[in-house]
């Protein structure tokens, strides 16, 4: 089978230009390249640009996917919007990792599959876009996404036990469907997603009304509102209305919870596979219930069936004759078939002699036909 490498870069703040549209051209004469994407698939060969200088250069979002399990995702952000101080609390191993370039700061996430086990049924076209609103909350002041980069390091192991958490942000229980493609994409387990949960606080409220933000516009010192237009109108910072909400709520902040207690990494996946077993307890202890229930509902069907036979036995072993009578080997299988039925129906009404007494009657009649006689031996149905 062919290899699979699936490349994709997104430029969101501003579109490429034709001068560098040009350039990713001399990277690949196969991608679709557009003002605003660059997306390649390879069968073979390999892709002669590097994706760490494409994101520096041009790109604020790329995603990487193969089928010997190589998943990459990539995310830029100016520094003024996303500090790369509280970036690096989060992002502390090979799979979560970030550094700066000029204004931008760039993370790195990272999964390789542990199990080395090839997937032929991929197809990463659409992921991205599933994927691309975190970004948006990242401008926003949402740190759910770099907690998951965090818990992605805790899974491979690239942190050590004893290690603290960052901190937690509020929401971790109740992931949003970009974030929930995040944690998929890069296989974080569902159950260490959910021990960290645990001690997230519940999401903070919606959005303020128009007529909250307005009280507040008006009480902003006039040079920030100059400094506000003039970005509005140059287009000048397309995260203005991220930044612009994550200082109203700054400004407005009035709860101070009392900081949790930071867990250890060690004491995270040991929750995760608590609750691993917890779910794995429930999912046997249904599988039983299940396996009783359909084993009471055929036994109450085989009794209907026992039951519609009883109405006229004579008729039964006319029939069990008819289909031997046809020498033919499916016929065989349909006869003994009945004929379980019979033995069956003759133990429920404690008319067993009977039944053996018939059977050897039978057996005699057509002892030179061992094609039958090895079906009835194999069915039980010995004298």
């Amino acid at each position: 089978m062919s290899e699979y490498q699936y490349y994709e870069f997104i430029a969101v703040d501003r579109p490429l230009t034709g001068r560098e549209q040009a350039e990713l051209r001399s990277l690949s004469t196969r991608a679709d390249i557009t003002a605003t994407s660059f997306v390649n698939t390879y069968e073979w060969g390999n892709f002669k640009g590097d994706p760490r200088k494409l994101m520096e250069r041009y790109f604020d979002a790329h995603l990487y996917l193969t089928n010997w399990g190589t998943r990459q995702l990539m995310l830029r952000l100016p520094k003024h919007v996303l500090d790369p101080a509280i970036v690096a609390r989060y992002c502390q191993g090979d799979s979560a990792s970030a550094w700066t370039a000029g204004k931008q700061v760039i993370i790195d996430l990272h999964d390789e599959d542990e199990d080395g086990t090839d997937e032929w049924d991929l197809d990463g076209h659409g992921l991205l876009a599933s994927i691309i609103p975190v970004r948006a909350g990242l401008a926003a002041d949402d740190l759910r996404l770099l907690y998951l980069a965090w818990l992605r390091c805790v899974q491979s192991e690239e942190i050590t036990a004893n290690e603290p958490e960052p901190p937690v942000p509020a929401g971790l229980g109740t992931l949003d469907a970009p974030l929930t493609a995040v944690a998929e994409f890069l296989r974080i387990d569902p159950d260490v997603i959910a021990a960290a949960a645990a001690g997230s606080a519940p999401p903070a409220s919606g959005e303020p009304t128009a007529a909250q933000l307005r009280t507040w516009v008006v009480g902003l010192p006039a040079r920030d509102k100059d400094a506000i237009l003039t970005d509005l109108i140059t287009g000048g910072d397309s995260h203005l209305r991220s930044r612009l909400l994550r200082r109203y709520r700054d400004a407005h902040r009035t709860d101070t919870p009392a900081p949790a207690v930071a867990r250890t990494a060690g004491e995270l996946l040991a929750t995760a596979a608590e609750l691993c077993a917890q779910r794995e307890r429930r999912d046997a202890e249904q599988r039983e219930r299940d396996r009783a229930r359909r084993k009471r509902s055929a036994a109450a069907a085989r009794q209907r069936h026992l039951d519609t036979l009883a109405v006229d036995q004579p008729a039964a072993w006319q029939r069990v004759d008819e289909l031997i009578a046809t020498k033919r080997p499916r016929e065989y299988d349909t006869a003994v078939q009945l004929l379980v039925d019979l033995r069956d129906l003759a133990e429920r009404d404690g008319d067993s002699s009977s039944f053996r007494h018939r059977l050897a009657e039978l057996r005699a009649a057509h002892a030179r036909k061992p094609s039958l006689l090895e079906r009835l031996n194999l069915a039980g149905l010995d004298t």
